[in-house]
């Protein structure tokens, strides 16, 4: 949520923001703006409500010559997303901008002490009180030095925070400060770079350095980045990460949309997941930082997710269960953080997050490491809070994922699960080490099998023409694609603004199968596994309502080929297979649902990539 970049050098300032909140787009966003001090010594700026793309629009009419700014794109919490709301903010002088991500909670009261000390507000943002406070430490305790005013400010604040700020005093400076939301930093020979993840900066290095809680940071044009801690005293060796991909793989690569490049990008993404994870026949897991004995005596998993992560969480409930033995917890992480916990010292919290920064999530792992759990991460982005505040993490190397719906890191969360499943099961013995490889072996078809499925797009495409014009859809499956049917209707959801249900396929008599009548597009996930014959029974009493049944079916199915209107091929594979490789069909149905109906896939109204409030 929301996008910071910053730049101070040798270089022009407002080409690398423009093109650096280009690359943040995908963390979802309603306005715009870019802050930069001009020669004369004065901040200018420009700010939109809207897309990047109106904001450069604006910045051709304007002289933005400068080697030193700020930007950002802002997701609205306070207040509607307008032209004022939109960041850099300015205090009243209009000598000091700033930039925030993050929330400040107590700024109600902070903005009526201004108010009553005569500061003016231009805007109904909470992130202005920030600018304000900044203005006062600075004429004041911190006269003249712009990061001493930042860490006086940060200390009256409550709630997250990334931050950068400039002022017209301190030509060339930026100031930076981290509370919660994400910052990394960059030094080069042609000057220093701020931003909220590396997507923005793996242009110009393969190299950041990342602010933890309570750092602040102060940016020169020379290109030095020093580092301080909240008291104010250096940092003698920050945190840093090497970037291990080229800055490429955040662009289109000829393809229509990165939603469609993500797709596609699916059975690379598994192969480089499972590369090193088996040999001499055990499941190599190397990154959970615990002993043997203590990962057999494991005796409960909680396991806490949010949005389509959650959907993995409940598949790697019933991995987990059926070949560890396990009991296991999958909950969302939005409520979990106000249950009771019951933890033991044989206690393993899992959290999946694609970004590594979910909010709610990391809140509940903080809690189950403050009950004495160990927490283990299963994430994408390198270096994220995720990564660094567990005991251990499994990167699904999906590569970055610009599209704000996931799709290759939900497929590589589930095979990572399967993996933490199979280790778990080697180590307290619950599965043979014979059974162990040949799970393993099950999963390295995948990549096979979901080319076979992405060859198949059409089928997905034509499904589409029987969601054109519905106003819902439901969604049903069993066992573990009740999952997956909760991941197809929140797709459809996400990128085609068409209401979607999703049930248990059980469930359908007590309630959801009212809403069928005549055209009612439900979609049946019936896979050739156990419970089949359940499926195919519901799927027939959709048709009965006069409902269009599309189904996901196993190749040669001719009774289900025979009833629903239309069939999405899978190949014959295992039961636990069918999840990762039935999905692909429903990701490209709710594809081309939205490109039917005119929407656009990668950026969808109201939603960010990386949900960084609770």
């Amino acid at each position: 949520m929301c996008g910071i970049v910053g730049y101070t050098g040798s270089s022009q300032a407002a080409p690398f923001l423009i093109e650096g909140l280009k690359t943040l787009e995908y963390r979802g966003y309603d306005s715009a703006g870019v802050e930069i001090l001009d020669a004369s010594g004065r901040l200018r700026g420009v700010k939109c409500a809207g897309r990047v793309s109106a904001l450069a629009d604006r910045c051709k009419t304007e002289d933005l010559r400068s080697t030193c700014g700020i930007a950002h794109t802002r997701w609205a919490t306070h207040d509607a997303p307008t032209d004022r709301n939109a960041h850099p903010h300015e205090s009243c002088d209009g000598r000091i901008a700033i930039v925030h991500n993050g929330i400040i909670e107590n700024y109600r009261a902070l903005r009526e002490e201004l108010q009553a000390r005569g500061h003016t507000f231009r805007s109904e943002t909470d992130s202005e009180v920030v600018a304000h406070l900044v203005e006062e430490t600075m004429s004041g305790a911190a006269s003249g030095n712009l990061l001493e005013a930042l860490r006086l400010a940060t200390r009256r604040l409550e709630g997250t925070w990334a931050i950068v700020a400039m002022s017209a005093d301190e030509p060339g400076v930026l100031a930076c400060a981290r509370k919660g939301s994400p910052l990394v930093l960059a030094s080069t020979e042609g000057g220093a770079y701020a931003a909220s993840d590396i997507t923005a900066l793996a242009g110009v290095t393969s190299h950041v350095l990342q602010l933890d809680d309570g750092q602040l940071a102060r940016m020169l044009p020379s290109g030095e980045v020093a580092v301080y801690d909240e008291q104010g005293d250096a940092v003698a060796e920050p945190d840093s990460l090497d970037i291990d991909w080229d800055a490429s793989a955040a662009t289109l690569g000829g393809y229509d949309d990165f939603m469609a490049k993500e797709i596609a990008e699916q059975p690379a993404a598994i192969e480089r997941l499972l590369e090193g994870r088996f040999a001499d026949g055990r499941v190599l897991l190397d990154e959970l930082t615990l002993s043997d004995e203590q990962i057999a005596q494991i005796d409960r998993v909680y396991v806490v997710a949010c949005g389509t992560s959650l959907h993995v969480g409940l598949l790697a409930r019933r991995l987990i269960e059926r070949w560890a033995r396990i009991p296991v917890v999958a909950v969302a992480a939005s409520e979990f953080i106000y249950e009771d916990v019951l933890v033991t010292d044989h206690t393993l919290c899992v959290i999946i997050t694609q970004s590594g920064e979910t909010a709610d999530t990391l809140a509940a792992a903080r809690k189950m490491r403050a009950a004495g759990a160990n927490v283990f991460a299963i994430t994408n982005v390198l270096g994220s809070t995720a990564a660094r505040e567990s005991d251990g993490v499994l990167y699904i190397k999906a590569g970055p994922e610009v599209c704000v719906a996931s799709t290759k890191a939900y497929t590589a969360q589930m095979v990572a699960a399967s993996i933490l499943a199979l280790l778990l099961a080697q180590k307290n013995g619950s599965m043979a080490t014979g059974e162990v490889g040949r799970k393993f072996r099950e999963l390295r078809h995948v990549p096979d099998l979901m080319r076979t499925v992405l060859d198949r797009s059409w089928q997905a495409k034509a499904a589409a023409h029987d969601f054109e014009h519905a106003s819902s859809a439901l969604f049903i499956g069993r066992a573990a694609n009740s999952a997956t049917a909760s991941e197809g209707a929140l797709k459809l959801k996400e990128v085609s603004y068409l209401h979607a249900e999703a049930y248990p396929a059980g469930e359908m008599k007590h309630g959801p199968i009212a809403l069928l009548e005549p055209g009612f597009p439900v979609v049946a996930i019936c896979p050739r596994d156990n419970v089949r014959d359940k499926m195919f029974s519901n799927i027939q009493e959709a048709i009965a309502r006069g409902a269009t049944c599309v189904a996901v079916a196993t190749d040669g199915d001719e009774d289900v080929a025979a009833v629903a209107s239309r069939v999405m091929w899978i190949p014959e594979c295992p039961d636990n297979i069918v999840p990762i490789v039935a999905v692909l069909h429903l990701q490209m149905l709710a594809r081309y649902v939205a490109l039917a109906r005119g929407c656009d896939v990668d950026k969808p109204r109201n939603l960010a990539k990386s949900v960084t409030v609770e």
